[in-house]
């Protein structure tokens, strides 16, 4: 037998995801600008069932209603956006639709790119999910082309495929990385951790300097080639799990 969807206010799932108060909700749903599989919805108080259906059953002045918590985003981060909530500038935030910025539970970046880092950003309100990739113990892999401002020298890859490189200001060595080199000044770096900048400071240990950073790849998800930067894409279940594919 299978489970019966769960119930939920209508006000309180439109509140969640950011189209007012419920209050202006229940104007919405006086107004007859709420229907549910072609019939109006005259009360916000009414409870509904929520399933994924919903998403193109639900229709809100004529649009379908905006994706239901869990969902999972994968922009095209530019240079000079912050992965922040808070901080002055512009605000990877800032790149969505404005009404997700109000949902509850809130949107969040998976792990961080800093400000001069561009490429793959995941973001999502699923609280498991995000701790799931960036749970130290998953060491899913990370992917980044790196341009350098010097050659490399040849034995950067071998240095840091060994491991137990120190950081200035660490405690404790790296893991082991695996580099590809590209060109003279070109090379797809991949690491299991995410310290502070660290492939720019791994790049510095060895005297060369990062003068461009895209993030290419999480575990076996990869960057769209098709996906202009500033701009995202849901993921579908499919391409939820490919994060964790090279997981052992």
């Amino acid at each position: 037998m299978s489970k019966a969807s769960p119930l939920m206010r209508l006000d309180k799932l439109l509140a969640g995801l950011g189209y007012g108060s419920r209050r202006e909700i229940g104007a919405l749903a006086g107004a007859g600008r709420i229907v549910l599989d072609g019939t109006p919805l005259g009360r916000a108080d009414e409870r509904i069932a929520i399933d994924p259906t919903l998403e193109t059953r639900l229709l809100i002045d004529d649009e379908p209603v905006d994706p239901l918590p869990g969902m999972v985003i994968l922009l095209n981060k530019p240079l000079g956006v912050t992965c922040s909530h808070k901080e002055a500038g512009e605000l990877v935030y800032d790149l969505l639709p404005r009404r997700w910025r109000q949902r509850v539970p809130a949107l969040s970046t998976i792990g961080r790119l800093d400000k001069e880092t561009s490429g793959l950003l995941l973001l999502t309100d699923d609280g498991t999910y995000l701790h799931r990739i960036i749970s130290p113990k998953a060491k899913i892999e990370k992917r980044y082309h790196v341009t350098l401002d010097r050659p490399l020298a040849g034995t950067e890859a071998g240095i840091f495929a060994q491991g137990g490189l120190m950081l200035e200001g660490d405690d404790k060595p790296l893991l082991p990385a695996r580099l590809e080199e590209r060109g003279p000044t070109e090379a797809v770096l991949a690491i299991t951790e995410g310290r502070y900048h660290q492939v720019r400071r791994m790049f510095a240990a060895l005297g060369n300097h990062v003068v461009a950073l895209e993030r290419t790849g999480i575990g076996g998800l990869d960057l769209p080639a098709d996906l202009p930067r500033g701009t995202f894409t849901r993921l579908d279940e499919n391409d939820r799990v490919r994060p964790f594919a090279d997981v052992a």
